[in-house]
C-alpha cells in the first residue's frame, strides 16, 4: 500500500517531535511566543536591537591580536556591531553578504548605529563568501561565520514557509554551511579563532557541519567553556554586556533554547580553534 505524503507542516511536527520528543511541545510554544532583544548601544546614532543568544555568541570569539576579522555572512548586522564594538582599535573588518538587498540593510546598521571611526575601519562586501579560498588563504585572525539555516522560528509563524518544508530543506542547508565553513577554515590564519553559528535547531546543521571539519582538516579543535573563559581578558570583560542565559552544552559547541533561556534562541554556536602544525 502507498503511504500518503505528509504535508509541510506534519512533516515538521513529525521531524522535531522525533528530533526533541517529549521536550518539543514546550520548546514549539516558546517558539510562537514573542522574541526577546537587548538594546545594543555602540557608540552610533541608533541602538540596535538584537536576541541575547546573539550578543552571547557574538562576544565568544577571541579579538584580542586580532587585526584582520571577517564577518562571512553579515546581514542584517546586529553580529558586525558586536564584533566591531570590541575588536581593538587597529584592528579591520570586513562584512561580507551575498544578497544585494540585505547588504543594503548590513550598510545602514553600521553607518548609523557605530561611531564614525569604527566605520572607517569596516569593508563591506557583496559575494558569496564560499568561494572566497579559491582566491586567498590563511588571511584572517578571528572569523564569524553566522550561517544560513533552517531557522525553524521563522519558518513555524509563516504560513507559506511552512506549507513548503521538508526535510531535505536541512539536507541542502547543511551543504551550504560546510561549503562556507571549509572556505572560512581555509580564510583563517593559524591559531586563529572561528565562531560557527546559526539559529537552527537540528543538529544535522550544527554540530554535524562541524563535525565534517575534524575530519578534513587535523588542525581544528572545538573550545569548551573552561577554555573559553581562560581566552578572556579584563578588558575584553570589561567591554561585554551581560545576557543573562544558560546555553545548553552540545558535543561540539553551545545551544542557547528559548523554552530555557527565557524565550532567546534559537542559537547554535562553537568556537573553533586552528592548532599550530600538529
Amino acid at each position: 500500500m502507498k503511504m500518503q505524503k505528509l504535508s509541510g507542516e506534519e512533516q515538521f511536527e513529525k521531524y522535531y517531535s522525533e528530533l526533541f520528543s517529549t521536550r518539543w511541545n514546550a520548546l514549539k510554544q516558546s517558539l510562537f511566543g514573542e522574541p526577546i532583544y537587548i538594546e545594543y548601544s555602540a557608540g552610533g546614532k541608533e541602538n540596535y536591537f538584537l536576541d541575547p543568544g546573539s550578543v552571547l555568541a557574538s562576544q565568544t570569539l577571541p579579538l584580542e591580536n586580532a587585526k584582520n576579522i571577517l564577518d562571512m555572512c553579515a546581514a542584517p548586522g546586529g553580529k558586525t556591531l558586536v564584533i566591531a564594538n570590541n575588536m581593538e582599535e587597529d584592528a579591520h573588518l570586513d562584512s561580507n553578504e551575498r544578497s544585494p538587498q540585505r547588504k543594503q540593510r548590513l550598510d545602514h546598521v553600521i553607518e548609523n548605529c557605530l561611531a564614525e571611526d569604527v566605520c572607517q575601519r569596516i569593508r563591506t562586501s557583496c559575494s558569496d563568501s564560499a568561494t572566497w579560498c579559491t582566491r586567498q588563504s590563511e588571511c584572517y585572525d578571528a572569523i564569524l561565520l553566522d550561517a544560513p539555516c533552517s531557522s525553524e522560528r521563522h519558518v513555524l509563524t509563516d504560513p507559506k514557509y511552512l506549507a513548503m518544508w521538508t526535510p531535505n530543506r536541512i539536507k541542502s542547508l547543511a551543504m551550504e554551511q560546510w561549503a562556507l565553513l571549509s572556505s572560512g577554515w581555509r580564510l583563517l590564519k593559524p591559531n586563529g579563532y572561528l565562531l560557527y553559528a546559526t539559529c537552527a535547531l537540528s543538529p544535522k546543521e550544527n554540530d554535524n557541519v562541524v563535525e565534517r571539519l575534524f575530519t578534513k582538516f587535523k588542525d581544528a579543535e572545538a573550545l569548551n567553556e573552561a577554555q573559553i573563559k581562560k581566552l578572556q581578558t579584563e578588558e575584553n570583560l570589561s567591554k561585554k554586556i551581560e545576557c543573562s542565559i544558560s546555553p545548553e552544552r552540545t558535543k561540539y559547541g553551545f545551544h542557547v533554547l528559548p523554552d530555557v533561556c527565557k524565550g532567546a534562541g534559537p542559537l547554535y554556536y562553537s568556537l573553533l580553534h586552528k592548532c599550530y602544525d600538529l
